[in-house]
């Protein structure tokens, strides 16, 4: 629906909520843990009712149940599986990163608790490129104005940006935990922990704008189910990868160098399956040509 002020508004909403929440209700009343988890979840709702609203208003019956036909689930069903197991694939990755790193240790675990969690902030940044491979590809792809050479062009746009936004959030990530270590831990030894997986920390974040905007477009040319064995596959073999670094002694590094390969590998193939000539972004153009073929025949 091309809609992007919805979602910021209920997210902004939703987050205000729930920091306010968790200081009235953890820091005045002390609720503790509970407290954040009721704050949490009336912010989740606020946003869900606000998401409906904006729904509501673009002609939509927002509150409407019904139940979907044998037909409808199957659609659903096409779609959501293999979106399901690509993200699945990801969060089952970090959850073993996290795991190989808690057999190492206290002040390793504490180290790469940091680093993900920073990790995870700077790459969020990139979403919204998928978020707009999704919106507006589509109607490029599918729609009445089909034009294949606009969704390339948008693609390599996206990328070009991902790729620099990537730099960015890589140096400001990198150069936080290189120039300002106490502002996330004081202890010396979490320090150097930290320190040492600098390197990989830049590389898997450079990689990861770009990574959203090929996996927006896939997601937006509905080639969901290359996506999810993709995702699965590698992820399986850099499991393995992560297990023989990390038997081999090579520590936290071993465990970010494994994710380095994750988003490498990850993006080399997303971006052969985008740029060969028979795959959905050059459909068309193979079309017109066996059709000049047949004619000249």
């Amino acid at each position: 629906m091309k809609d992007s002020w919805g979602p910021v508004k209920a997210l902004a909403v939703a987050s205000a909520i729930n920091g306010i929440g968790d200081i009235v209700l953890c820091r005045f009343l002390g609720f503790g843990i509970a407290g954040a988890a009721w704050a949490t979840m009336v912010s989740q709702v606020v946003a869900a009712y606000m998401m409906i609203e904006a729904l509501n208003k673009k002609g939509y019956n927002g509150f409407a149940i019904s139940i979907p036909s044998r037909n409808e689930f199957l659609q659903i069903f096409t779609l959501a599986a293999p979106a399901f197991v690509a993200i699945l694939s990801k969060i089952v990755f970090y959850a073993l990163l996290v795991y190989f790193a808690t057999a190492m240790g206290t002040k390793v675990v504490a180290a790469h608790q940091v680093m993900i969690q920073l990790y995870c902030i700077c790459a969020v940044w990139g979403e919204p490129l998928s978020q707009t491979a999704q919106s507006f590809m589509p109607e490029l792809i599918y729609g009445a104005n089909r034009s294949l050479s606009k969704v390339r062009e948008l693609l390599k746009s996206l990328v070009i940006i991902g790729a620099l936004s990537g730099f960015i959030l890589g140096s400001i990530g990198t150069l936080l935990p290189w120039l300002f270590p106490k502002i996330f831990s004081s202890d010396p030894e979490v320090i150097h922990e930290m320190q040492k997986v600098l390197i990989p920390f830049f590389i898997a974040l450079c990689a990861a704008p770009p990574i959203n905007c090929l996996e927006g477009t896939l997601m937006a040319g509905r080639d969901l189910k290359f996506l999810s064995i993709s995702m699965s596959g590698i992820a399986c073999l850099c499991t393995l990868l992560l297990l023989g670094l990390t038997r081999s002694g090579y520590g936290l590094s071993g465990c970010w160098f494994g994710l380095v390969a994750f988003q490498l590998s990850l993006f080399t193939v997303l971006l052969r399956r985008l740029t060969v000539r028979d795959g959905i972004l050059y459909s068309q153009d193979s079309t017109q040509i066996q059709l000049g073929k047949m004619k000249t025949v």
